[in-house]
């Protein structure tokens, strides 16, 4: 679904990472980890071609990402869910508007009982109304994962979903997003909780990733 292979990435000023080879795989789980700088947000843009690696190959949904077009790129984009690190919204819409947006901008049809039994599912139906400066962090991060899968995405790209989160709530998160998984979607969710990590491999079959000195590495059991 998503590989990369030898893919190397800098900003100008030395690499950020060199020769990553990684696949994601349809109904995988993976979490990514490694040291603040040491580049996983980039490793995540670069899985949704919103960068370009300096050096490698990107396959997204079986198209080479180097080749891709605009439209290309919009249309594989479609079947790619992302859950920023930073979610924003549009303040004047409602939260239930700004979830359906990513249907609504492109002029995709959305029934009115599925986006309420998406808004169910992430427990926010008495939230459908509210305007985004009312939302609380739980309540934002759940509002994200909704809108990153209205679409009905076969993979899903989680940056620290949970990272301003206490314990609970990321705990309600994840087992969304492990739920998400139990139903087929490719997950890859980037983190530096380890017990995050820990409480979902006791949940799913997760793989761990790991970037540190500028390598891509399978993380150890201590996890």
């Amino acid at each position: 679904m998503i590989s990369l292979e030898g893919v190397s990435h800098d900003y100008g000023g030395g690499a950020l990472f060199r020769d990553v080879t990684v696949q994601l795989e349809p109904g995988s789980f993976y979490f990514l980890t490694g040291p603040s700088g040491a580049g996983k947000s980039t490793f995540m843009k670069i899985c949704y071609g919103e960068l370009k690696p300096s050096t490698g190959t990107v396959t997204l949904l079986k198209r080479d990402l180097a080749s891709m077009t605009r439209d290309d790129l919009a249309q594989a984009r479609e079947r790619i869910g992302v859950v920023h690190q930073d979610c924003s919204f549009l303040d004047h819409l409602t939260l239930e508007q700004n979830v359906a947006l990513p249907l609504t901008a492109t002029g995709r049809p959305i029934s009115d009982s599925d986006l309420e039994d998406l808004m169910g599912w992430v427990g926010l139906t008495d939230r459908a109304d509210a305007k985004p400066p009312t939302l609380s962090g739980g309540e934002r991060q759940r509002a994200a994962l909704a809108r990153a899968i209205v679409a009905g995405p076969s993979v899903l790209l989680a940056d620290e979903p949970t990272g301003n989160l206490d314990w609970e709530m990321s705990q309600r998160l994840l087992m969304l997003m492990i739920e998400l998984n139990r139903m087929g979607t490719a997950v890859l969710i980037a983190t530096h909780d380890l017990n995050l990590i820990r409480f979902a491999k006791a949940q799913v079959q997760a793989r761990v990733i790991r970037i540190a000195g500028r390598t891509l590495q399978l993380a150890g059991a201590e996890l």
